[in-house]
């Protein structure tokens, strides 16, 4: 027969080996960091964290609003202005968007006034806007009621 000590010891043991085990640091995946830099050419694997992701791609809706670029990229904006017909003036590649965004948008310099996360966003967004449909536009208008527009948007605080 085995002692009640002896048991009592055994059950401390796996009690004590248990919590251990569950005292390990837990790791989490939270996908890559924010970018703290413009896209490395078409082919950079972060533009997929941002082109393949709907929250990245609403967010950058929301930004794209937020900052004023509906005042002239409206759904029905004439020629160049006309984001949706896949006629790119300086190439629809992720980081030509993101250029054209941030450096070679006319008068506006966009790098100078929106953090790298959110041109990332605008640009996931804006790329994605020739899949927008009629329908989908208005419920992006419908949804952003109420937020802030162009100048009454300052922007991040820094």
């Amino acid at each position: 027969m085995v002692s009640p000590f002896r048991r009592s010891g055994r059950a401390v043991s796996v009690a004590a080996m248990l919590l251990l085990c569950g005292c390990s640091r837990e790791a989490r995946d939270i996908g890559p960091s924010i970018p703290q830099t413009p896209p490395r050419g078409a082919t950079d694997p972060r533009i997929r964290f941002y082109q393949d992701n709907v929250y990245q791609i609403a967010q950058g809706g929301r930004y794209f609003t937020w900052y004023g670029c509906t005042a002239c990229h409206a759904g029905d904006a004439p020629g160049v202005r006309d984001l949706t017909d896949r006629q790119w003036r300086r190439g629809g590649t992720f980081d030509r968007v993101y250029a054209s965004i941030a450096h070679g948008h006319g008068r506006h310099r966009y790098a100078a006034r929106i953090p790298i996360e959110q041109l990332w966003q605008i640009t996931a967004h804006v790329r994605d806007l020739p899949r927008h449909t009629p329908e989908k536009r208005r419920r992006l208008a419908v949804d952003q009621v109420g937020e802030p527009r162009g100048a009454d948007w300052p922007g991040p605080v820094r």
